[in-house]
């Protein structure tokens, strides 16, 4: 037999054979391997305390919360998780809101008042004293004066005039005052008004400044109060009336100014 037919009968061959081995693994379905076990989820989760709606400030917690799963990265301190306090959801159903809170915002003890706490005492900051001032309702900012705003308070009184008779004398005697309250509102209404009108503020002062309201209660015709623009909440106050409560060095004195004649008497509390 020729050489050339023995090279093409040996290709044939070896073809042949890898054609049949091709067809046999095609014939043949491969195995399929299924893992069962468990598998990590990608992102770990971990239940957080969440509100499912919008609570106003002074408002109770009630049935506003529930738990939600949260990516563990991102639980920040302070958030209430289920593995931590597993019976906050009961618990914390009657607490107070400190500060208004919204949907979908996590619950933070810090941001709730415990049920059966008082709630003014409870926003006050360390230091502060609540005083209810009686106010010209008509002369302070037209009404335009909401809780959280910041204010400052102006005393009239009636003072001797240079010709011998009486004028008024009008001062700033506090800068810079937080408003707690207007009336028994401690913030916005719920259908988003933005006036206020009442007579009567709460204003978040330290001692000293309390003393100064209440005598200024006492001398004034009428105080009124002025709205601060909210750029001008940083300020740092240095003067206020305090001559209305010291004299001589002493505390708890008022120097009262007649006809050009000072005198000290003690301050009423």
């Amino acid at each position: 037999m020729a050489p050339s037919r023995v090279i093409i009968l040996g290709v044939a061959v070896a073809t042949a054979i890898g054609a049949g081995y091709v067809a046999k693994n095609m014939a043949t379905p491969s195995q399929i391997v299924v893992d069962t076990a468990p598998r990590e989820p990608a992102v770990r989760l971990t239940e957080v305390l969440v509100l499912d709606g919008d609570v106003a400030m002074g408002a109770p917690i009630g049935d506003q919360i529930s738990w939600q799963s949260w990516p563990s990265a991102g639980v920040a301190d302070g958030f209430i998780t289920r593995d931590a306090e597993p019976a906050a959801l009961e618990e914390l159903k009657g607490a107070i809101a400190r500060v208004a809170m919204y949907a979908g915002e996590p619950v933070r003890r810090s941001k709730l008042i415990g049920e059966g706490q008082s709630f003014m005492s409870s926003i006050l900051p360390a230091g502060k004293r609540a005083v209810a001032t009686q106010i010209a309702a008509d002369t302070s900012a037209g009404g335009f004066i909401l809780p959280n705003d910041y204010v400052d308070v102006i005393m009239t009184r009636r003072a001797p005039g240079a010709g011998g008779g009486e004028g008024y004398v009008t001062e700033t005697i506090l800068r810079n005052i937080r408003v707690l309250a207007i009336d028994q509102a401690i913030q916005e209404d719920e259908e988003g008004r933005k006036v206020r009108v009442g007579d009567t503020a709460t204003l978040e002062l330290t001692p000293q400044q309390a003393e100064i309201i209440t005598v200024a209660q006492q001398m004034a015709d009428r105080l009124a109060l002025s709205l601060r623009a909210v750029v001008d909440t940083q300020e740092v106050v240095e003067e206020e009336a305090d001559y209305l409560v010291s004299g001589s060095g002493r505390r708890g004195t008022v120097r009262l100014i007649r006809s050009g004649e000072v005198t000290e008497v003690g301050a009423r509390r």
